[in-house]
This record gives C-alpha cells, structure tokens and sequence, in this order.
C-alpha cells in the first residue's frame, strides 16, 4: 500500500462573467484543521469565490489525526478497515459510507476489484477519494455516488490504473433521510465539485448516462483521465457549474446521437494539459407535441464563456451535424494549441467547427478549424464572408480565413 495523503484546500475556480456563485463552493484552507484535528472545521461558505481558472495546484500532505477508511473489493465482497466509528455498511459489494454527523477530515481508499459492486457516500464535509488500483462495475448503477455537497478530492496513486463502470440500465436510487431518491446521472456522480489531483490513471466507462457527473464544477489538474461513454450512453462529462481544465491528460471519447464530450451548463475554461475530445453520434431527433427537435452531438457545448489560454485541445466530431464546440456566450482563444474538426454531414443537422451565439475572438496561440460541410467558425452572422465570421485582435504570424478552414497563428 502506497502512502495515502490528503489535500489542503487552498483554492477554488467558480462562476463568473454575470453568472451567479454556487452556494456550496468549498474554498477553505484546511491545513491547520488537519494539524490539530480536534478544533471546529471551518465554514467553507463564509469564504469568497474565485474566479474561473484562479485556482492554485494543491500538494498532498500527510494525514494526520483523520478519519482513514479502507476498503478493499474482492469479487462479491467487500471489506473495511480503519471504521473505528462505524460509518460503513456492506451489502455484498456494495459499500456505503454514513458519515453526515463526522466533523474530522476523511480519506477513503479504495482498492481491488470488484464486477457487482458500488461506494456511495453521505458526508456534510470536503473529504479525499484516493483511488489505489481499484476496479469497480456496477452493472444497475453508479460505480461510486457521492451524496456530499463540498469538494471531493480525487486521488489516482501514482503508477496505479484504476476503473469505473456502470450497467446499461439503472435500478431504483436508493432514499436519503428524507425518503428522496437521490441522484444516479453517472458512472461517476457528485453533488459537489470535483478535483482531480492525483498523478495515476482513471478510466471511466459509461453505458447508461454521463461518464463523470457534477452538480456543481469539475476541475482537472493533475493526472490521466479517460471517459468512453458507448451509444447507449450520454455526455462524457456532464457538469452543472463550470469545468476548468488547468493540467493532466484528459481524453474524452463519446458515441451516443447528441452526446457531448463535455456538457457544461456554465463556464469552459482550458489553461493547460492535453485534451482530446471525439464524438461520432448523428443528431439526436425528438418530436414532442408535433414540433421536431434535432440536437447535434458536440465535443464541447457550454452555456456559458469558454475560454482557453493554455495547454492543448484538440476535438474531433464525426456524425451528421456534429460541432467542435458550441456556446451560448464568447470563444475566446489566448493561447495554447486549439485543434478543431468536423467530418460529418448536414443531413439532419449543420456540423460547425466552432459555433458562438455572440462572438469568436482570438488573441494568440495556435487555433486551427476545419469542416467538411458549412461554417468552420460560426459567430451569428449572416455575412458570406468568412472573415467576418471570427474577430482576431492583434497580429498573427500567420492566418488564413475560408469558409470551411481557419487557420490562425501567433
């Protein structure tokens, strides 16, 4: 067993640009807390949010003094050690940790493998996920679920492959205390955001819903993280309150009709690592009440700005109508590698390169489209010229602006 670790909590990457701040964002420092455990946990909503992409890489430390719990998978089992207060219970492989009324910070480690079995999470407080070479499929539902509003630290020790994957259909959710179901939208699913920090490998397999799930915001720093969602699935990464890609290795690849590599129903901001995104699904077709709805697969749909100033992204959309990346409010490139292309046709949908419903704006790095059918870059205007079509501020070293190709340099 490698030496688990948990994390300070120095930071937090929220909702700007006339959006407004999650309620459970979690940006306490927790270090002193850690120290001395026996002293009251901060309140992490009397801190102020950040804004998108401000977050500072967190280091691990040394637990000291925190609730450390075990769990092993073996086939049809599973056990547990370190549970000096009884938070877990075991259902077969099935695993729920109960720790609404803890007060002290928590690591959960967990390892083995496991082809029916689950972790599920109740917890009121931030706590650390630290995947040590586990393998864990659930064929009626979520791998693991944390039911727990504050910031989940996820963990992938170094040299480690670690798996998750859901069934093709979900069984009935499981009640919380107060008789609600509780929510089952992924392999992987929180109620509150997501750090991925650790330098190991996850490889998440959806085929029922989402790959990864949030109810609030995801960010990506550190680490190798693969999502393949199957046809019978939906988004890779679906997130309610913004993503922030900022470092690691993320590789994203969906095949359902209008799925999206990543869903993101506010901010999209890339500062650094490597991304590749791939979607072949055609139009997803709808009628409902006679009126026909088509919604095209995109590698990244956001409602909100996107914003990439660093590392490498590069997209790739395959099916009928297929875009690159689709948002609701700016594309705005500053820098890094930006890679974007479409191959599918416009039978049932218009396939983009990169659509906007306001504006296209580039100011550096490198930022290439390219589309088989319509628009490479798609900013709202009725204009024929391509030109018109982006806004690049500055000079380039090198541009060239067509219809179906944008290639800008600097």
């Amino acid at each position: 067993m490698k030496k688990t670790s948990i994390f300070s909590l120095l930071f937090i990457g929220l909702l700007a640009f006339g959006l407004t701040a999650c309620e459970k964002d979690d940006t306490t420092d927790f270090s002193a807390y850690i120290s001395n455990p026996q002293e009251e946990t901060p309140d992490p909503q009397e801190e102020t949010p950040e804004e998108p992409g401000d977050s500072t890489e967190v280091e691990p430390i040394v637990v000291a003094g925190s609730d450390t719990l075990y769990i092993a998978y073996n086939g049809a089992t599973a056990t547990v050690t370190g549970d000096e207060h009884g938070y877990v219970s075991i259902s077969g492989a099935d695993v729920t940790v109960n720790a609404l009324e803890a007060d002290t910070t928590m690591l959960i480690v967990l390892s083995g493998s496991t082809t029916d079995g689950s972790l599920l999470v109740y917890r009121q407080k931030a706590f650390t996920l630290q995947l040590n070479g586990v393998s864990i499929t659930n064929p009626d539902g979520p791998a693991i679920n944390n039911q727990c509003g504050k910031a989940l630290y996820v963990e992938c020790v170094e040299g480690t492959e670690n798996t998750l994957t859901d069934g093709e259909a979900y069984g009935d959710a499981p009640v919380n205390g107060s008789g609600e179901p509780i929510d089952q939208k992924g392999t992987f699913f929180s109620e509150g955001q997501i750090y991925f920090v650790g330098t190991g490998a996850l490889t998440v397999k959806g085929n029922a819903k989402n790959g990864i799930a949030s109810d609030d915001y995801i960010i990506f720093q550190r680490g190798t993280v693969t999502v393949n969602v199957s046809e019978t699935g939906s988004n890779g990464i679906k997130v309610n309150d913004g993503i922030a890609i900022e470092g690691g290795t993320l590789k994203i690849s969906v095949e359902a009709d209008g799925a999206r590599g990543i869903r993101s129903e506010a901010y999209t901001t890339v500062s650094g690592g490597s991304t590749t995104i791939t979607t072949s699904g055609d139009c997803k077709i709808e009628t409902v009440d006679g009126v026909r709805d088509t919604t095209s697969a995109a590698g990244i749909k956001c409602d909100s700005l996107f914003a990439m100033s660093g590392g490498t992204l590069t997209v790739t959309s395959s099916g009928d109508g297929g875009k690159g990346i689709n948002s609701s409010q700016n594309v705005e490139v500053s820098g890094g590698t930006l890679t974007v292309k479409t191959t599918g046709s416009n039978d049932d949908g218009k396939p983009k390169g990169i659509k906007s419903d306001t504006a296209i704006i580039v100011s550096g790095g490198s930022f290439s489209v390219e589309v088989k059918k319509s628009w490479a870059c798609d900013n709202g205007t009725d204009s024929e010229t391509p030109s018109d079509h982006l806004t690049i501020v500055g000079t380039p070293a090198s541009k060239s602006v067509e219809k179906k190709k944008v290639t800008v340099k600097f």
